[in-house]
């Protein structure tokens, strides 16, 4: 990533949703999620991304391998999580400051005590030895080249039990060269004046530069971001839909959208704010979440209305009951309780995919509508932009036919043995060629998948290069057990990208095969395999 690429180092916004976001309850990555995530966030424009603890944990010490491999971030900068190093001891040899250098990650933040009785009673050390820890791992660590944020945690009920002390923290921590010291609201208790009170007090006193990270357990975490950024912080901690432990954290879309609109200031590189809503839900779909509806800015009631005073206004002017243009961070306005795509949204989703649609209303038009179609279905575009693309290239003409299917099939024997035989069987035609393959897996869906590729793979070998990595089955709101309308979310990847693509049946071995066709399609497609 070259440097011009990055926001203006003047204001931080600091995405910790890998790490932070990740200790929700319900929450479980896997590599392949983080590393799904981690691109979204990228392409939203945040300046950091904080992807885990390396070291800690096999899962995040793969992740950070994976990700200098395999991402190319244009705006973001990754950062690896630890702690100073213990007491008694020296950074130079403690294997977990060396697990933070061996992960690559150009920025690291620590994570430091600034209450003093955490300090007597979970680190069992001194006053004094706890600000040694924070110099010594800080100065190590720029050394060593890395570019160091510090958290002090719980600096707020520490403060107000010693603020000599906590402070003191926050000197240490900048004087050896830490770029930012971050007060964390760690057990989420405060509130917005009072954020201000502190972190104004503590910029006056110490001259650090300062960043905020807010927890909600009150409700206020979007607030005491915002009131510690009117204080002087220039550094913000957030979650992607605010996912965090118990309650969560300030959530990265209104913090953002706030700065950005209502205070004018530029946070984001331009044009990435109307991709919010689409981001937000293509994340929650990932950590496999329903999208919460009445999400500030990017829910899907955020700029709902239905009939009577509300509405009549709304003929008149919109504005009159809407704070800003939904279209300003990618959402629609709505006068149905339904889902709707707008147009703008439609034909910078084209530009973006290299399909220009500016001067072609008809074909916005009939894209909308079959958006609209399809999504009150269960289809959800959000989190797959393979058969978006697919879709929209359908519409306008350019959709290349690489096969075309005459029939499937997928059966499940179980032997009395308790064990299972899946097998599945495809009739299609390629190039003019009738074939009909066969396939056994660990599953009906497994068995598709390898029966399709048998007969695909010696027609188009570039098949052999892709492969699905990740499965995602959610059954849909409103309908009942066995009977239920399924949503099937399959990610594939050819080594070095990843996309995503939908089916929705009754049936979820009939859904995964929608999701499985537009995969093998998207795959060729981006190959640039050229069809029959």
């Amino acid at each position: 990533m070259t440097e011009t690429s990055r926001p203006d180092d003047a204001f931080h916004v600091f995405d910790t949703t890998l790490r932070d976001g990740a200790q929700r309850e319900g929450i479980n990555l896997t590599v392949s999620d983080k590393l799904a995530i981690a691109r979204h966030l990228d392409e939203f424009g945040v300046g950091f991304i904080e992807g885990g603890w390396p070291g800690a944990n096999p899962r995040d010490t793969e992740f950070f391998a994976r990700a200098r491999e395999e991402i190319d971030f244009r705006h973001a900068q990754l950062v690896a999580f630890g702690a100073t190093r213990r007491a008694g001891g020296s950074a130079a040899e403690d294997p977990q400051v060396k697990a933070l250098l061996d992960s690559g990650a150009p920025v690291i933040t620590l994570v430091a005590k600034a209450h003093d009785r955490h300090v007597e009673l979970a680190l069992r050390t001194t006053l004094d030895e706890n600000l040694e820890m924070v110099r010594d791992t800080v100065a190590h660590l720029r050394a060593a080249g890395r570019r160091v944020f510090v958290d002090c945690e719980h600096f707020f009920d520490g403060y107000r039990a010693n603020p000599e002390y906590a402070k003191a923290v926050v000197r240490a921590a900048s004087e050896a060269g830490a770029d930012v010291v971050v007060l964390c609201d760690t057990n989420g208790g405060l509130l917005p004046a009072q954020i201000h009170a502190v972190v104004a007090t503590v910029l006056a006193d110490t001259g650090a530069r300062l960043g905020i990270h807010a927890q909600d357990d009150t409700g206020c975490a979007v607030a005491n971001t915002l009131a510690a950024f009117d204080a002087g912080a220039t550094h913000v901690q957030c979650t992607a839909n605010g996912y965090g432990e118990r309650v969560g954290n300030a959530n990265l879309f209104p913090v953002a959208a706030a700065l950005e609109i209502k205070y004018g200031k530029r946070v984001l590189p331009e044009g990435r704010l109307r991709e919010m809503t689409r981001i937000s839900h293509a994340i929650a779909e990932v950590v496999n979440l329903t999208p919460s509806t009445h999400q500030p800015y990017v829910g899907l009631s955020a700029f709902a209305h239905k009939a009577g005073l509300h509405a009549s206004a709304i003929k008149v002017d919109p504005d009159l009951y809407q704070h800003i243009d939904p279209e300003q961070v990618g959402n629609t306005m709505r006068m149905l309780v339904s889902d709707m795509a707008g147009r703008a949204s439609v034909e910078l989703k084209g530009k973006e995919l290299g399909i220009d649609l500016g001067d072609d209303r008809e074909l916005v038009g009939r894209v909308v509508e079959r958006v609209k179609e399809r999504e009150l279905k269960g289809y959800t575009y959000e989190a797959a932009d393979a058969s978006f693309e697919l879709l929209l290239r359908a519409e306008a003409g350019t959709l290349p036919v690489y096969f075309a299917v005459d029939s499937w099939r997928a059966i499940t024997e179980d032997r009395p043995d308790g064990s299972h035989a899946n097998e599945a069987t495809v009739k299609l035609v390629a190039k003019g060629e009738v074939i009909h393959a066969a396939g056994e897996g660990n599953g009906p869906v497994n068995a598709l998948d390898r029966a399709l590729r048998a007969g695909l793979e010696r027609i188009y070998p570039e098949l052999a290069k892709i492969g699905l990595v990740d499965y995602k089955v959610r059954i849909l709101e409103g309908r009942s057990g066995t009977d239920s309308t399924t949503r099937v979310l399959i990610s594939t990847s050819d080594g070095r990208n990843e996309w995503s693509t939908v089916g929705v049946a009754d049936n979820v071995i009939a859904a995964s095969w929608q999701a499985l066709s537009d995969a093998y399609t998207y795959g060729l497609l981006r190959a640039g395999v050229e069809p029959a």
